[in-house]
């Protein structure tokens, strides 16, 4: 019943990587991580069964609800704070959809690169817990080789991904090692960054690449979160000033190069 919502629109896309209809030979990735798309779908419409193959898929809900169903017989709707993996391996087919008539979903998808071809299909989810990301970073995506690690996803890949909910004017900070990089999305609100050398503020849909050791501190700036962009599509309110996404992995200098 939104007139800004059509058949021709039915999915917002903000592509991070080349992707689709978004050729950027430029911007073909950040390390291993080839795809990071943050998705916006109408109620009632979703993506129809599709393949994949050779790739470490995580989705992160951000609002509504995702109903998964693939070929290995997995099957479940996930809210929002709920991370999702797919191995993809040797080939497997799903579909994601917005089954909820009233209200969009929003979420973030990201390929990730697999250290290997081949390995077989697999798939697992972590419902999330906002209390383990309140004010702290939650460590929820981590290499299945690191034993050292718990998180509640494991990937085939030397990659962690962590996620936090910031009070207004509350501070995280994150270390950088000087063999490693990070890109980081700012998901909702508004958020400083402040490295050994630097201040950046990042906004909504926003993101950052990061290269080698540094300090990261990241203090939101915003008490309350209302989308001046996304308003008339988004109808959840978050209780939180700021969302952020940490993705970590081996440095390999790999980044956008047209900026």
């Amino acid at each position: 019943n939104n007139p800004k919502w059509t058949n021709n629109n039915w999915l917002k896309s903000r592509f991070h990587f080349s992707f689709a209809e978004y050729d950027n030979f430029n911007n073909k990735g950040f390390g291993i991580l080839r795809v990071l798309n943050d998705d916006l779908v109408q109620p009632s419409r979703g993506f129809g069964e599709h393949p994949h193959r050779d790739m470490e898929i995580c989705t992160y809900v951000v609002e509504g609800d995702l109903t998964h169903q693939d070929s290995m017989g997995s099957q479940e709707t996930l809210t929002r704070g709920a991370v999702q993996f797919m191995t993809a391996g040797q080939g497997v087919q799903h579909s994601e959809h917005n089954l909820n008539p009233s209200k969009p979903l929003r979420f973030l998808q990201l390929w990730i690169n697999p250290r290997q071809r081949g390995l077989k299909p697999n798939y697992g989810s972590f419902k999330g817990d906002f209390n383990l990301r309140h004010n702290q970073l939650h460590h929820v995506v981590s290499d299945v080789s690191d034993s050292s690690t718990s998180t509640p996803i494991k990937i085939n890949q030397d990659c962690n991904i962590y996620v936090t909910e910031l009070d207004s004017n509350s501070e995280v900070t994150f270390d950088v090692k000087n063999d490693r990089q990070v890109y980081v999305v700012c998901i909702e609100g508004s958020v400083d960054v402040t490295s050994n050398t630097e201040k950046i503020s990042l906004d909504r849909h926003d993101a950052l690449e990061g290269l080698g050791h540094s300090l990261l501190k990241f203090k939101s700036t915003t008490k309350t979160q209302t989308s001046s962009r996304e308003s008339t599509d988004s109808v959840y309110e978050p209780t939180t000033a700021s969302h952020i996404m940490i993705i970590e992995m081996q440095k390999s200098g790999k980044g956008r190069s047209d900026l």
